[in-house]
This record gives C-alpha cells, structure tokens and sequence, in this order.
C-alpha cells in the first residue's frame, strides 16, 4: 500500500513557464510546500497573445490570480474574413459565453499573464505558503523512484512530487524513458504584434475594437489569426504558411524575420492585413512540429504537464488552457482529503487518467485544425461530423465531475 498522509507534500516543478507556475499556486493552495527550479536567469515568457478559454481562466479564478492585473481582452466573437480582400465572410458571437461556460474568455498577451501567475506563486500573499523560485538550475538527472533531481550546478534535491514543466523539448521526459515520435509539419508560423497607436494611424483601428480573434483563410496551410491584447493596447498575429516557403530547418519558435519577408510570404492576401504586416513588430518565425501521444505520462513520484506532456498545435488555442488544466488537475487530485486515503504515487496515476484521454482528444483535434478551420472549436459543428471537437465540451468541461467518476471507479475496483 502506498503511504499515506495529511501532512503537506514536498514538490519539486521543473520550468517556470506558465504550466509550471500554474502548478506552482494549484499546490500552494493545498497547502503544499513548492519549489520551482528554472534553467535560464530568468524565465521571461516570450510571444505574443494566447487565448485562454473558461476551461482554462476558471482555474486562474480558483487560484485568486490577478485576471485584470495581466490585461485581458475579453472576447465576445469570432470573425471570418476572405483570404484576398478581408471582407467578412461569417462570424460567431460568444453571446452568453460567461453565464453558459463560468468566465469570461480571455485573452492575454503571454508575458502578462506570465507575470502574474509567478506573483501568485512567489509573492502574492494568498493561501498556502510561498513557493521558492531557483534559477540557474538546470535539471540534468531525475530519479523517479526516489524522487531525486540533480542539477547541471552540482545542487540536487529530493521531493515528494517531481512535476516536469520543462516545455515541448523536455529533457525529463527522456529522463523517464519516453522517446517522442515527432515530424516536422508541413506548416511554419510567423507570430508578430503591432501597437495599437501604429494600428490607429493606419486606419486599421477596427482591428482592436472588434474584440474577436479574426481569421483568414484556414481550409489549407495558408491561415492568419489576429487578437488584441494588453488591455487593447497590442494586435497579435499568428501567420501560417507552408514550410516549403523558406524551407526553415532551425528548432524554434524564435527565429528573427523583417516586415518584408513576412508580407512576401502571403502576396495575394488582403492589403489591409499586407499594411499591417509592413508595420508590424518582434516578428518571429516558429518551426511546427506534430508529436505524437506518449504512452505514459507519470514515472515513480514524476509527472509530465504541460507541452512535455502533450505537445500540440496551435490550432484550437488550447495548449495554455490544457497545461492549466493539467495544474488544476494536480491540486485537485492532491488536496488533503485526497491524500489522506490513497498517497501519492496512486495520486499520480488518478491525475494521468484524469487527464491524458482528454488532453490526447484535444491534441488530435489541434491536428485537424491545422488545415481545415472548420474543425476549431467554435467553428466546428458536430453536426456536420459527428465526434467533432466543440466549444461545448471543450468549455463545459467539469473536472471535478470526472475526477469523481475515477474515484469511484478506484473505490469499487477496491471492494
């Protein structure tokens, strides 16, 4: 029988980036005492805006982050504009979004909610004592069944819980004895932001008060996704186009690009969007890459969150939303009645069957996406294919519900 405690865990979180802070607060809430190990000085979050919808705002809710504090755009429709000439081809208005799904949809640029969620953890006063932050410290051996991480410094620690954050490259993962089956996509991605000052004296101030993500094209590999974020103050963009293009071979999502090699990548899309791209700012090229599922995402007293577990596209503006999940997830799972009864290795593997079929479904669907927008949440219909990927069960989801299904399922398989 595994051991058994109320007492609180010791957890260690490798990466900092927003899975890994998320972590951080769901556990500090439980009570626990978290320490966060990063390998860079400082994780500085870097890109542009992500949307994240009320499966995951609801948890940045229950955790008291700072929701305003990191300047939101809520978005109230989603816009389909023509490929050549930006005329608006079909919308779908949000409408009651708050009152059907429980929050508002957000959208943040991803260093303002970076921010705030490591103020939660680190600084913020709130429930649960403070979680350490270490920099410089980069993981170069886990031991699974002892709960031991050692450090490319020399440091190394022991913990309760190892929760590897470490991103789509995780070197943990490995660690564990999971091998990624990944390819290069046949799609790149330049992501850019403009400020709306810029926007506004180019006649193009529609673009931030429309409060929608905007899309053209999407039924093939050419696609631009635009929101505003920063209170409005910024217009983020996500432009994906055929990796045969430029032929780009360098791993990232931090390629530098010029304003020029943007706009001569899409020569027939709308000249609105062509000024805005001439204009626009921090332009980076970001390499795609399809993973797929891992067999297992918990080792011994480790666990995968986040894009070590399940990397996936960007299609369905989820990947932020499922590492939430996954941190939700953890403290929920992890609370001290939880605990009580059944300890933490049986903890970590109720979390994996919380999670990875759910994860796995919306990774799949992200795939789908890529190439045809009438698979994104929002767009999609089960109407028109039945198993579609929707809005509602993507956003209506309720994690507790799920979790008290497996609980009973592990109580009966008891009896």
């Amino acid at each position: 029988m595994p051991s058994r405690t109320d007492s609180p865990l010791q957890v260690a979180i490798i990466g900092a980036g927003l899975g890994g802070l998320g972590a951080a607060v769901a556990l500090r809430r439980q009570g626990h005492a978290v320490t966060v190990y990063e390998r860079y000085d400082f994780a500085g979050e870097v890109g542009a805006s992500l949307s994240a919808a009320s499966n995951g705002s609801r948890f940045l809710e229950e955790w008291g982050v700072d929701v305003k504090g990191a300047k939101p755009v809520i978005l109230k429709q989603l816009i389909m504009h023509n490929w050549s000439d930006g005329d608006v081809q079909s919308t779908y208005p949000l409408g009651d979004y708050k009152s059907k799904f429980g929050t508002d949809y957000n959208n943040f640029h991803r260093i303002d909610i970076h921010k705030e969620l490591l103020k939660s953890a680190v600084e913020a006063p709130g429930e649960g004592p403070k979680c350490e932050l270490k920099v410089n410290f980069k993981a170069i051996e886990v031991n699974a069944e002892e709960g031991v991480v050692r450090f490319e410094n020399g440091a190394e620690a022991s913990a309760d819980i190892i929760i590897a954050a470490d991103g789509i490259r995780s070197l943990t993962r490995n660690m564990i004895g999971i091998t990624p089956d990944f390819e290069m996509s046949t799609s790149c991605c330049y992501r850019c932001i403009i400020g709306a000052d810029k926007l506004r004296s180019l006649g193009l101030e529609d673009y931030i008060s429309n409060e929608a993500i905007e899309y053209w094209g999407g039924f093939g590999i050419n696609k631009i996704v635009m929101s505003p974020c920063s209170n409005g103050e910024v217009v983020s963009c996500y432009c994906f186009y055929p990796a045969s293009h430029n032929n780009v071979r360098d791993d990232g999502w931090n390629i530098s690009a010029t304003p020029q090699q943007l706009v001569d990548t899409f020569p027939d899309l709308d000249p609105r969007m062509k000024t805005l791209m001439l204009n626009a700012e921090d332009i980076k090229m970001w390499r795609l890459y399809k993973h797929q599922p891992y067999p297992y995402w918990v080792k011994g007293k480790v666990c995968l969150l986040g894009d070590a577990a399940h990397p996936m596209m960007p299609d369905q503006s989820q990947g932020s939303c499922m590492a939430f999940e996954d941190a939700g997830a953890l403290g929920l799972v992890f609370n001290k009645s939880f605990r009580e009864e059944y300890g933490v290795l049986e903890g970590l593997k109720l979390y994996e069957k919380l999670r990875q079929g759910r994860a796995t479904r919306v990774q799949e669907a992200s795939f789908r996406a890529r190439e045809n927008l009438s698979e994104r949440i929002g767009w999609s219909s089960s109407a028109d294919r039945p198993g579609k990927l929707t809005i509602e069960e993507v956003c209506g989801y309720n994690m507790r519900d799920h979790l008290a299904e497996l609980v009973a399922e592990v109580k009966g398989a008891r009896v």
